[in-house]
């Protein structure tokens, strides 16, 4: 190896006057790592700096007015990346001569190939990391800061070319409906607009993108918008990440905090967000940002409130610990600090009443009181009875059915059922929503599994409705439609006349819980037997002693009803059956009910109907087998899904387990889009093909065992 050049540069040299400002754009991908000299690229580390060997493709200074000490420097750097494309391996001498220290020229090297290949070397051989000085070691750590300071822009740079790449089989995404937003509250396509060729973002680009990125089509969707807003509405500080001299984290500060701000500011914002982000940690460029707009574009602060407001919403989560947790956001000021003093002041009643606890604690109690329409001052929660159950309703407009679904209409306005998984080592216990359909557990009828009710299971049903079209409701919704109708908005008729819903106990202590989520709870574990989890669809995991207080709540509420599939010992599911009536006490014992098996292997066509809808009992064991939407990283409840012929209906395709598997109202507009192929070999296994030729496949449900 060459001999190591000065550290640092001569602080007497005088700065050279034709340092250069290119972008450093090289790619860590561009070549081999001897491809590229070290003293090729140009740009400097800031003015007032001397110029450094970089690995862009801007102008590059003149080497003769470089200092002595900076040609040594680009010189043993050139030696050191032929010697590494020479399969030399780099030794911590040379590393160290390579000036990662403060003011060295590796430390002021843009990311790029030269920059990649120290790095690597300096940080896969801990023999080589341990002989750094620390100096050297701190200049390490922020060069491989750049380095994913750069990787952020590529990524984000592919994924905008691949979303708005044009193709006439693939259709640019509509305008978003609710007030021009899009997924993440924002349309994608106002986002381009400033780009040059004002592109357009593919309808499906997320959906193709997302399996590849073991992400939801939702968050796949989030990226593209944003990695098409930074690029044309703060393109001088998406350069700086690309060059390295910001973080991921101070872009997406300054995309934040401009998002709203007016378009005839946003390059002056620009310029000073980018060069600010450079010397600043995230709080004070949140902090300094923030001001920033308010100075330029007062106005933008109610822009930006008026519009967060339209996102208000309450959702319940599970906790970390296994507790549970609710949250309301964007809500009006006025009404959350009145809501609040209500609270308050109710738990300073329980207090005057009686009811042990803090403050603290009474606020809990009376936020569920007020919530569930009770008083624990005159009907205070049984002994060792946790306060945490209530309606765990996870609803909303988005993915609901309605008539034109894939299901039969009268399913819209049965009741809750709790179905419980029984058989195997890997019994469960689940609950299913009111007014939901094509899940174990259906309510309406005495039994959904061929026991007799108003209509019987498999009430006829003649073939597609006329009104559907050729395919029937194979066609989850027009190009503008990407929601269907969303749900009817009916509430849950679930409590008795004059409770207000779901809140009141149905008798005995504690709340009483309607069937609102699919609770998946082994059986062992319901026995006492087990320790294993069970889980709540759109809550999480549950640990045994949630589980059974959430099916002594369950048992409580006058419409529940109890289903059970048998599991396989790999956790999938094997036979269903679904119990007549009420069942108060809790879930019946199985052993007195038929099962219906799941079909696994090749399919013999014995559970086929001819007929398109198909009845009760195959959709318990369809969406037994396939628990959520079958579309890669989708985990849309089957519950909420439309029932999908993967060869439609009206093309001959079977209403048989081989043929079907529940589809979310989204992921059924993407199989029908042009260039999408989706096939069903065997019974729940699902092979889908993307417009770009990638092959992804699902399995049915692995339940916890």
């Amino acid at each position: 190896m060459p001999p190591a050049p000065p550290t640092g540069p001569d602080p007497d040299v005088p700065e050279p006057s034709g340092s250069g400002s290119g972008s450093g754009s090289g790619s860590a991908g561009s070549g081999s790592a001897g491809s590229g000299s070290a003293g090729s690229g140009s740009g400097s580390a800031g003015a007032g700096q001397r110029p450094v060997p970089v690995d862009g493709d801007g102008g590059a200074p003149e080497p003769s007015s470089w200092s002595d000490d900076e040609e040594d420097g680009a010189d043993y750097l050139g030696e050191l990346m032929a010697a590494a494309a020479a399969g030399e391996d780099l030794t911590a001498q040379d590393i160290s001569g390579a000036g990662f220290a403060q003011d060295g020229t590796a430390h002021r090297l843009r990311p790029g190939p030269v920059l990649a290949t120290l790095i690597h070397a300096a940080t896969t051989d801990e023999k080589i990391l341990a002989t750094l000085s620390d100096d050297d070691l701190a200049g390490v750590i922020t060069a491989v800061r750049r380095i994913a300071s750069f990787a952020a822009w590529a990524e984000m740079t592919a994924i905008r070319e691949f979303a708005t790449r044009p193709d006439l089989r693939r259709p640019a995404a509509p305008a978003a409906r609710s007030g021009g937003r899009g997924v993440d509250g924002r349309d994608p396509n106002a986002a381009v607009a400033g780009l040059p060729g004002h592109p357009k973002v593919r309808e499906f680009a997320a959906d193709e993108l997302a399996p590849d990125l073991h992400l939801t089509w939702q968050s796949a969707a989030d990226q593209i918008t944003y990695a098409c807003t930074v690029a044309a509405r703060l393109p001088v500080t998406f350069a700086a990440l690309r060059a390295g001299t910001i973080h991921p984290v101070h872009l997406r500060i300054a995309e934040d905090e401009t998002a709203y701000l007016d378009q005839k500011y946003l390059a002056e914002a620009d310029a000073k967000l980018a060069e600010a982000a450079q010397s600043k940690t995230f709080g004070e460029f949140r902090y300094y940002a923030h001001r920033l707009v308010l100075k330029l574009d007062p106005d933008s602060a109610l822009r930006r409130k008026n519009e967060a407001r339209k996102d208000a919403h309450v959702r319940p989560f599970r906790e970390g610990s296994g507790n549970a947790g609710m949250v309301a956001r964007e809500l009006p000021p006025d009404e959350v600090l009145a809501s609040w003093q209500h609270v308050d002041q109710r738990a300073r009643d329980l207090r005057a009443a009686g009811i042990p606890g803090t403050l603290k604690q009474l606020r809990v109690q009376a936020y569920l009181d007020l919530l569930q329409e009770r008083d624990s001052r005159t009907a205070p929660p049984g002994p060792g009875q946790d306060p945490h159950s209530g309606d765990l309703d996870h609803l909303d407009d988005s993915g609901g059915l309605d008539d034109s679904g894939d299901l039969d209409e009268t399913d819209q306005t049965e009741g809750p059922g709790v179905t419980l998984e029984a058989g195997a080592p890997g019994e469960a216990a689940e609950a299913d929503a009111p007014g939901e359909t094509n899940a174990p557990g259906e309510t309406g009828d005495a039994d959904a599994c061929g026991h007799p009710d108003s209509g019987g299971p498999d009430d006829p049903d003649q073939g597609p409705d006329p009104s559907e079209g050729p395919s029937g409701t194979d066609d989850p919704g027009g190009k503008d439609d990407p929601g269907g109708k969303g749900g009817s908005g009916r509430g849950p008729r679930n409590g008795p006349p004059g409770t207000g819903g779901a809140g009141r106990s149905a008798g005995g202590t504690g709340p009483s819980l309607a069937a609102q989520v699919t609770l998946t709870i082994p059986w062992g574990t319901w026995q006492g037997t087990s320790s294993a989890p069970g889980e709540a669809g759109g809550f999480g995991l549950l640990d045994p002693e949630t589980v059974r207080d959430l099916v002594d709540a369950a048992a409580r509420h006058p419409a529940t009803r109890w289903c059970y599939t048998v599991l396989h010992p790999d956790g999938t599911a094997a036979a269903h059956a679904c119990a007549p009536g009420r069942h108060p006490g809790g879930p019946p014992d199985p052993r007195s009910l038929k099962f219906n098996q799941v079909i696994r292997g090749p399919c013999d066509h014995a559970q086929a109907q001819a007929r398109y809808r198909p009845g009760r009992k195959l959709r318990h064991l369809i969406a037994a087998r396939n628990a959520t939407c079958t579309a890669p990283g989708c985990g849309q409840p089957a519950a909420r899904c439309d029932l999908d012929h993967a060869t439609p209906w009206h093309l001959g395709g079977a209403t048989c387990e081989c043929n079907i598997s529940p589809l979310c109202r989204h992921h059924h507009r993407v199989k029908q889009a042009q260039g999408w192929w989706l096939e069903q070999r065997e019974p729940g296994f699902l092979r889908w093909r993307t417009p770009a030729g990638r092959i992804h496949t699902t399995n049915p449900t692995v339940y916890p065992l």
